[in-house]
């Protein structure tokens, strides 16, 4: 219920702190799930304390259980155990401080655990996070690699040795986190979410030694597995050993077996790549060696053929051709010459024959009137009428006397 206050009539601690312990004393008694990270037994001492904290969140809350409680399970809960409490809710008012008053602790078994995981499992595989198609490529030769592990862990050593082994001049940004208890989900997740933001960074690897199932559990939280979902930069998972599965392996870009594996999927072998740059170098040289062999036979098959050999051959050999044609074309065009001129001079032979000044000539006169008509009959020509004679030297007027046959 909400309470009307003010800056003039504000309540006093006590009174609010009583508001807040009615409260949560209508709450009630509920079922808690979590990871113990202290557990305080002191000998003679009637109530054991202990600290239930949430591994996906930075968030904990204080139990307190009797004795026998807590003895029920003593043999099989330990700190960094995960429980399941029932327990009420209570609200200490002299502090202002919650804590849970534990009536039942139960340990969460393995089998509970992996039946959870497996269906996490397949709550996110149905949103896609595991699918093939989200997997982004590694970088060939990656400049600064981000790396997550433990302190001073054999993970780092290896990772670290065998990628430097490899290529000498990688270079790396590790961060030291927990990797395993209570602290292990928000330091992991903290330390990918800052090498993601880092734009220099091309890859992270994420590394962790083999170990318990309850060791692993960190490395199937969902807030990592969804955090290494969003990554922009490719992540490697080396967690564990090959029969080690948490759910980072699905989620991560690349799995290796182990962080050995993983250096050596991340960084080339700078043996391996000078090896295969040598081989590329003496298959181009092979290439062009054999290009180059090729194309001096080529060469030579050309130089080889008459025409190359002696090229004037083909002009020397058209020349003859050319001069015995042109040869021939001047005798056809002789032979057409003069036999066109004997024509014409037949034709100019029958010609002047037949021409009337050939006619004339043989003493014949042509008569014409003075319109220059000729005159072919005698009956064209009137007495006493003057004609023009024209004769083979020239011309003289004549006149009609008498017309014969008058």
């Amino acid at each position: 219920m909400a309470v009307n206050t003010s800056a003039q009539s504000p309540l006093p601690v006590g009174e609010v702190s009583r508001l807040i312990g009615g409260w949560i004393d209508r709450l009630g008694a509920v079922w808690v799930e979590g990871q113990i990270t202290q557990l305080s037994r002191r000998p003679g001492a009637g109530v054991v304390f202990l600290t239930l904290r949430d591994p996906s969140y930075d968030i904990s809350v204080g139990v307190t259980c009797y004795r026998q409680v807590f003895d029920a399970v003593a043999d099989v809960v330990s700190e960094g155990a995960r429980v399941i409490v029932h327990a009420k809710p209570e609200w200490y008012a002299p502090r202002g401080q919650l804590s849970l008053r534990a009536a039942e602790i139960r340990p969460v078994g393995v089998g509970e655990l992996l039946a959870r995981l497996e269906q996490l499992k397949k709550s996110l595989a149905a949103e896609g996070l595991f699918a093939p198609e989200r997997k982004k490529p590694l970088p060939f030769l990656p400049q600064l690699i981000g790396l997550v592990c433990g302190r001073a862990s054999a993970a780092e050593r290896d990772v670290l040795e065998n990628a430097r082994h490899r290529w000498p001049a990688v270079r790396f940004e590790v961060r030291n986190v927990a990797v395993q208890g209570v602290h292990a989900v928000p330091q992991v997740t903290q330390a990918v979410k800052e090498l993601d933001a880092l734009d220099e960074v091309d890859v992270i690897i994420v590394a962790r030694g083999g170990g318990s199932v309850e060791d692993l559990l960190p490395f199937s939280d969902e807030q990592l597995v969804r955090t290494v979902a969003d990554c922009r930069t490719p992540v490697v998972s080396a967690i564990g050993h090959e029969p080690d599965n948490p759910l980072l392996d699905h989620v991560a870009d690349l799995r290796a077996s182990t962080p050995t594996d993983a250096a050596k999927k991340v960084v080339p072998d700078v043996g391996e790549e000078l090896q295969r740059v040598q081989a590329l170098r003496d298959r181009a040289r092979r290439c062009v060696r054999a290009f180059v062999e090729r194309e001096e036979r080529g060469l030579a098959h050309a130089l080889a053929r008459p025409s190359m050999e002696d090229p004037h051959r083909m002009v020397d050999e058209r020349a003859d051709q050319i001069a015995a044609l042109a040869d021939r074309s001047r005798r056809t065009l002789r032979h057409l010459l003069d036999r066109a001129e004997s024509e014409l001079a037949h034709t100019h032979a029958r010609v002047v024959a037949l021409s009337p000044a050939a006619t004339l000539r043989r003493g014949y006169a042509v008569l014409q009137k003075a319109d220059g008509h000729v005159v072919r009959s005698p009956q064209e020509a009137s007495e006493g009428e003057a004609l023009r004679a024209r004769v083979a030297e020239g011309e003289f007027t004549v006149r009609v006397e008498d017309r014969a046959g008058n």
